[in-house]
């Protein structure tokens, strides 16, 4: 084992790392600050970088504070490595992490776009914004003892857990000691919360246990209530007031027109395409494709009152886009890693007066805005919401708009 002495950590790095240079060496560092002056053990060594974690700190950064999940910390498991950071510095650095990945990747200066001042920002209601009991789902993994816990930072050991300082979940139960032992070790848990009502739901690879397979979300939107049914162990967002906020977002962004066409990629189970389908009416059409079979006939169920959202079960690519041939809307929401810049370039070829792209990775992001602009679509505005706090994750959502057509400017594209 390496323990690096007396290294002097710079900026923030997409990861949840900071970067440091040590005799030549590139140094990637987890669970320190810009600035500090920390002992580092090395946790991994490439030829173009090393990996390490901050295990001793001898100048702390203003905003250090004790880590509010130290199972999380230094040789814990992932999932909190912003957790001794204050909740503002947790966002300058997702802040600064987004605008210099959209420069380095995506070759965008956000200040060029008139976004200099974009932040990372909050959606909590005010005086509830401490970061903790907002995850609704939690993935979980058993023991050899029947444990429950998570698997140590890169790493396929899996630590018992005894807090979960981030779940909006009545954990007492959930983490007692030896209360999964009847099930193998190794057994993967996710733990649901729903918005519905109370209790844990529990479905994993080998084992579903609770209420139901199934849960009942609900989101506030425009004075009434919409209900969706999402299979417990199905993608929903994880925050609790994520569906909210970027159901909102969304909207405002794509502002739907009755008789409008659109087009949805990577739709999962309906958070965005009912709302969509309501605004544009039984006179306009919502095309939703999405990879899951699961999600696609939660889906179904969602909009059955909306004959006008056609559901479609396939993969994402650039010849399932080109098929659709025209669109006034598309509203994406890919995985980690991105649509890719051929379905960028098949989306551009559609026309559409708008693109709204919600991200989970910033570098994704990056690489498909840059293909867009490179297919004649311009970076008309962007969003960020901090909807993992104590993590290096953040959701972002761009809108794209023909180059050189004023945001806003209606289609002439209508659904007979």
């Amino acid at each position: 084992m390496t323990i690096l002495r007396d290294v002097e950590v710079g900026a923030p790095a997409h990861g949840g790392h900071c970067v440091a240079r040590v005799d030549g060496h590139v140094v990637f560092v987890r669970h320190s600050a810009p600035g500090e002056v920390v002992d580092v053990r090395v946790t991994e060594r490439r030829r173009r970088y090393w990996r390490g974690e901050a295990i001793a700190v001898h100048r702390a950064a203003a905003d250090r504070v004790p880590s509010i999940w130290p199972e999380a910390g230094p040789g814990g498991v992932g999932g909190g490595e912003l957790a001794h950071l204050r909740l503002p510095a947790q966002r300058a650095w997702k802040t600064q992490v987004l605008h210099d990945t959209m420069r380095r990747i995506g070759g965008i200066d956000l200040a060029d776009h008139g976004l200099a001042a974009q932040r990372v920002g909050s959606i909590e209601a005010p005086g509830q914004d401490d970061g903790l009991a907002t995850r609704t789902r939690v993935q979980l993994v058993t023991t050899e003892a029947g444990h429950a816990g998570m698997y140590r930072h890169r790493s396929h050991d899996v630590l018992a857990l005894t807090d979960l300082p981030l779940a909006a979940l009545d954990t007492e139960e959930l983490l007692r000691p030896g209360r999964w032992r009847k099930y193998p070790a190794g057994t993967r848990l996710t733990a649901v919360t729903p918005s519905d009502g109370p209790g844990v739901v529990l479905a994993g690879e080998e084992v579903a246990v609770g209420r139901s397979r199934y849960v009942r979300e609900r989101v506030a939107w425009q004075g009434n209530e919409l209900t969706f049914r999402v299979a417990a162990s199905g993608f929903w967002q994880v925050h609790h007031r994520a569906p909210q906020a970027l159901m909102a977002a969304v909207m405002a962004a794509a502002a739907p027109q009755a008789g409008e066409a659109i087009l949805e990629l990577f739709s999962g189970a309906g958070l965005f395409t009912l709302p969509l389908a309501d605004a544009v009416g039984p006179g306009g059409a919502v095309h939703a494709l999405e990879g899951s079979d699961q999600a696609v006939r939660d889906a179904r169920r969602n909009l059955h009152q909306q004959p006008w959202a056609r559901l479609h079960h396939g993969v994402v690519d650039p010849a399932s886009v080109a098929a659709f041939e025209r669109a006034d809307v598309v509203v994406l929401d890919p995985p980690r890693r991105g649509a890719g810049g051929d379905v960028m370039a098949a989306i551009a070829q559609l026309r559409p007066r708008v693109v709204v792209y919600v991200a989970c990775d910033p570098a994704a992001l990056a690489r498909d805005v840059r293909a867009a602009h490179a297919h004649g679509m311009r970076l008309a505005s962007l969003e960020a919401f901090d909807l993992f706090p104590h993590t290096h994750h953040f959701e972002a959502i761009a809108t794209l708009v023909p180059t050189g057509v004023p945001h806003g400017l209606t289609s002439t594209h209508k659904v007979s």
